[in-house]
């Protein structure tokens, strides 16, 4: 139990972290394709099919940060001054895109509006940008000396691999968030977001054939455990039914279950890069074998973790109790009323 419990609390933090890819990721991706629709009323729609969750959905992001500094605080450490300026950017855009939302309508002025709508989708546009960009560089690898601590720079996080990677959380957001918006909406605007959204889904798709290749070729030690244990390929095989499933739901008219393989995609991939770098939580990419911080050589103590872990058994359900009463009580169709944004 004690050699486990660092990889217990891992997956408690994975779990958080894809609680909020799925949750955030749509609004994040309704939030890009806001400034598409041409009227203001339907631009109010669209940022009301995410009104009543969208704050709720960052709590995940929250818990997932607290979870990694509790349990991993020397990757914590590590993470937060390496990326320092990428996460200080995302808390950035994560204030003005708040803002942007509760002040969109306090103002009939039609520049009033555009400029908090091009703040809106601007700013959901960057933080997944961003998200992008740290997760292809935690794939890549960073530069770290002996006492763990990062040695390069900010310029180093802006290359080719990481950016693609950060564009791919771009289409991937942008599908998400189409099948969401298709899921809350009717009408005229319902049918204007469904021609949006196999688009969305050939643009994600391309990415992900030209990710795949970038990481098979420059990324080799990803698909080290997928070659060792092959029975890791069926999360590959059950990520590409579910992206295939997309199309075919929407088209029946069954929005709810295009939504779920959606949110599964957005599962599989995360397992796939958490069964890919395990058990590095931050590679080293000078010296991997060394340097590398490790889910086991970065965690807290056991009795810690056994606490955390505690913690965790209570908080948790509370969280997802939480999360699933919000989005039954705003089950349905959007609603503009004069309670909306």
């Amino acid at each position: 139990m004690i050699d486990s419990l660092p990889f217990i609390w891992f997956t408690v933090f994975v779990v958080l972290l894809t609680g909020y890819a799925i949750l955030d990721g749509f609004d994040l991706g309704v939030g890009m394709l806001h400034l598409f629709p041409k009227k203001d009323e339907d631009r109010r729609m669209m940022l009301n099919t995410i009104g009543p969750v969208w704050d709720g959905n960052e709590v995940w992001l929250v818990t997932s940060g607290g979870a990694l500094f509790a349990g991993f605080p020397d990757v914590y450490a590590t993470a937060a001054s390496a990326f320092y300026i990428p996460l200080m950017l995302l808390l950035s855009v994560l204030i003005f895109r708040a803002v942007a939302i509760e002040f969109r309508s306090k103002n009939p002025s039609p520049v009033w509006r555009w400029i908090f709508d091009f703040l809106f989708a601007f700013a959901s546009l960057v933080i997944a940008f961003a998200l992008g960009l740290v997760m292809g560089n935690l794939i890549r690898g960073i530069t770290l000396d002996a006492n763990k601590e990062f040695i390069g720079s900010t310029i180093d996080f802006f290359n080719p691999y990481a950016i693609l990677i950060g564009i791919f959380t771009i289409a991937l957001f942008a599908m998400h968030g189409a099948i969401y918006a298709v899921l809350k909406t009717e009408g005229d605007l319902q049918k204007t977001l469904k021609s949006w959204v196999n688009p969305s889904i050939i643009l994600f798709i391309i990415l992900y054939a030209v990710t795949t290749i970038a990481t098979l070729i420059y990324q080799p030690h990803m698909i080290n455990a997928l070659q060792e244990r092959p029975y890791f390929f069926l999360v590959a095989l059950l990520n590409v039914l579910a992206i295939a499933n997309i199309p075919r739901e929407i088209t029946l008219g069954r929005e709810g279950r295009a939504f779920i393989s959606s949110a599964v995609n957005i599962v599989c991939l995360l397992a796939l890069y958490g069964i890919g770098t395990f058990p590095n939580a931050i590679r080293a990419i000078n010296d991997p074998a060394n340097l590398s911080l490790t889910i086991f050589n970065s965690a807290a103590s056991d009795t810690t973790l056994k606490i955390l872990l505690l913690i965790a058994l209570i908080g948790m359900p509370m969280v997802l109790s939480y999360t699933i009463s919000i989005y039954y009580v705003f089950r349905g169709k959007t609603r503009l009323d004069s309670h909306s944004y």
